[in-house]
């Protein structure tokens, strides 16, 4: 009778489904996009970019609060529009940014709000100071991409922040103090 008990328990353990663990996707920097936009002394909304950034997401689909992420690119990767405000922004005023100067987001927790919605908190590192940011997050869609033949994940977020938390407060409040930021990125399943 001892023989037989752990004969089935261990029948049972093989029988039993297994545990889902995050899977790697990798950020597909041809469709990663991070807007902001500012109020710039109440005549206008003031826009920027940065595109193309690098950056790797654990999934857990069944579990999702046990998903991480974590994206990097250089502050000199904005886009502006225009020469002469990149050049401002880069300068003492704003960011006084070296060649290579990057912004990091790095999870720390992920809290599930619905089916397809998550308040992701993590640490955004920006001109040499580290803060908690939570991004108001969408899973747009998780299947097999149809040109790539291999599974593929979509995300947006929003979430706003203030420039003086970071050291880039010049000209607050006319230029305004809080920033919106608008994410949008596709990731691949790593190989």
């Amino acid at each position: 009778m001892t023989r037989i008990a752990p004969l089935a328990l261990i029948a049972a353990l093989a029988a039993a489904p297994a545990f889902a663990e995050a899977e790697k996707y990798t950020v597909d920097a041809s469709h990663a996009q991070i807007i902001f936009s500012y109020n710039h002394l109440g005549f206008s909304t003031g826009y920027g970019m940065f595109s193309g950034y690098e950056g790797e997401i654990n999934f857990d689909q069944a579990e999702p609060a046990n998903s991480s992420v974590t994206v990097s690119f250089p502050v000199r990767s904005m886009l502006t529009g225009w020469e002469a405000r990149f050049e401002h922004f880069m300068s003492a005023d704003f960011f006084d940014a070296a060649d290579d100067e990057m912004v990091t987001f790095t999870s720390t927790a992920i809290e599930v709000t619905g089916e397809t919605t998550a308040l992701i908190t993590g640490d955004l590192t920006l001109n040499g100071v580290t803060k908690p940011v939570v991004l108001d997050a969408v899973l747009n869609q998780v299947g097999d991409h149809p040109m790539e033949n291999k599974p593929w994940a979509g995300f947006s977020a929003t979430t706003t922040v203030l420039r003086s938390d970071f050291n880039v407060g010049a000209f607050a409040p006319f230029v305004s103090d809080e920033v919106q930021i608008e994410i949008s990125l596709e990731a691949m399943k790593a190989e």
